[in-house]
């Protein structure tokens, strides 16, 4: 159904449909993501089966069943090997074997679909089931069997392999997101075997900047190694992560990535900053240490972003693995990160008092508490030229959501302080679906500017293809 998620008031629904017409078939700019790039590295790659596909990578699914007390056992779910403490690298390994019956896991997941409805969830599977894969029977227990032959017959096709997908889906450029130390070899192998898909790199220095994050002295090992400069001092430390960021842009990389509990920022003497970088690699930091360094760390990446031109992006306000015991026998990832309070204003002045009007900068930011986003992040964004806000994230990733991002912010800082859409995904298939929706979201909620008459039907059609596509474009340099 072409109008469907759209206003019922027929002269709204209209106006909002020939909106969406407008942009439906526009590129996508995926500017921010988690899809592995060793799916696009070889050009035969095949996703496995629709359980490694749609349920073990997306904790979308699986954290809904498991609120139900079905375990992440049943759903096939790799457990961490005996006495591995939970992975320090970015997402999980999506080659990882499970024992489990996939077609049982199919089976379970299918029984308890009603657990979605009227769900972002339940949209995006519905969807791509019938616009990617051609399936259009209801998932349920009655049509579980038919959905998964289905499903296994189309992900055998050479059509349905991740580089035909990427062109199918009209991909003009996606970022995967990739830690400080990862030598990117599935990116050069990517470049070196002439596809045309534009899949790039985005540095993600977390595991090597809060210090409180496990592993992290082996982590700084690591830095030294694929940085080729000796960390021994907080000097060292600054030169290696300079020279990372450097490795990311020869490869096409045109944004960094930082998660942070919150926004503290601050500027420590240098003194301080190589005290607490001492105390960390002795093991003997404090959390006070690591809130502190965190939050210095964060003002360097904007200097850093500032003389190397990649954009920053912040996203803050996830109390990352709640649940202790889900933490330590699957690791992270699992389901178990919940919002917290975010508070901006106070928090980021340390970052914009020395940043927050340089030219060659800019900063996206994310958050997880949406009573921020008209007393904050609007006016903040509808002043200092180097921010621009990014969209409804991870649980606000929604039909309301957005409405409520929308509502929000657009009168304070109007759309072109926004980053434009991004689909934040590990579930690659999801993609397609995840934009629609945004771009569904838009037509409707400017047509409804249009009907109040706040705007008229040229800056309508004007600001639905910035939304769709201008914006993350150009705010993330992809030109």
């Amino acid at each position: 159904m072409q109008n469907r998620y759209f206003s019922s008031d027929p002269a709204r629904n209209s106006a909002a449909l020939a909106l969406y017409d407008s942009v439906k078939g526009l590129p996508l700019i995926c500017p921010h993501g988690h899809v592995d790039p060793r799916v696009f590295a070889d050009p035969h790659y095949q996703f496995g089966s629709p359980v490694d596909l749609l349920i073990i990578p997306d904790h979308y699914i699986f954290r809904m069943l498991y609120s139900q007390g079905i375990s992440l056992d049943e759903l096939g779910i790799p457990i961490l090997p005996p006495s591995k403490s939970p992975p320090s690298k970015l997402g999980r390994d999506i080659n990882a074997v499970t024992t489990a019956d996939h077609r049982v896991i199919w089976r379970t997941v299918c029984a308890n679909w009603h657990l979605f409805r009227a769900t972002p969830t339940g949209i995006w599977l519905r969807d791509e089931l019938a616009d990617v894969f051609g399936i259009h029977l209801k998932i349920s227990s009655r049509n579980a069997d038919a959905i998964y032959d289905a499903l296994e017959e189309r992900l055998s096709r050479a059509e349905f392999r991740p580089r035909a997908l990427f062109e199918r889906f009209n991909i003009e450029a996606l970022a995967t997101t990739d830690a400080a130390t990862d030598a990117l070899a599935h990116h050069q192998a990517i470049r070196d075997s002439g596809w045309g898909g534009r899949v790039i790199p985005t540095f993600r220095p977390d595991a090597v900047v809060n210090i409180d994050t496990d592993g992290w002295r082996a982590n700084i090992d690591l830095l030294s190694d694929v940085s080729g400069i000796a960390v021994r001092d907080y000097a060292s430390y600054i030169q290696a992560l300079e020279q990372r960021r450097a490795f990311f842009k020869s490869m096409g990389a045109t944004a960094t990535d930082h998660a942070a509990s919150t926004a503290w920022t601050e500027t420590l003497s240098a003194s301080d900053a190589q005290a607490i970088f001492e105390r960390a690699l002795r093991g003997e930091a404090t959390a006070k240490d690591a809130a502190r360094f965190t939050g210095h760390m964060l003002v360097e990446m904007a200097r850093m972003s500032s003389e190397d031109g990649l954009v920053m992006q912040m996203h803050v306000g996830s109390y990352r693995n709640h649940n202790p015991s889900i933490f330590a026998h699957y690791g992270r990832d699992m389901g178990a990160d919940i919002p917290i309070r975010s508070e901006f204003t106070k928090n980021l002045k340390g970052l914009l008092d020395r940043f927050g009007n340089h030219p060659d900068l800019t900063l996206a930011l994310f958050n997880l508490d949406e009573t921020a986003y008209s007393r904050e992040l609007a006016p903040l964004a509808g002043h200092y030229p180097i921010l621009r806000l990014g969209p409804p994230w991870w649980f606000f990733d929604s039909w309301l959501g957005m409405t409520r991002f929308l509502d929000a912010v657009v009168e304070t800082a109007g759309i072109y302080n926004l980053a434009g859409f991004n689909d934040d995904t590990r579930a690659y298939p999801s993609i397609p679906t995840r934009h629609d929706v945004w771009r569904r979201v838009c037509a409707d909620w400017l047509a409804g500017q249009l009907a109040r008459g706040f705007i008229d039907e040229e800056d309508a059609f004007d600001m639905i293809r910035a939304l769709a596509y201008d914006l993350a474009k150009t705010t993330y340099r992809l030109d």
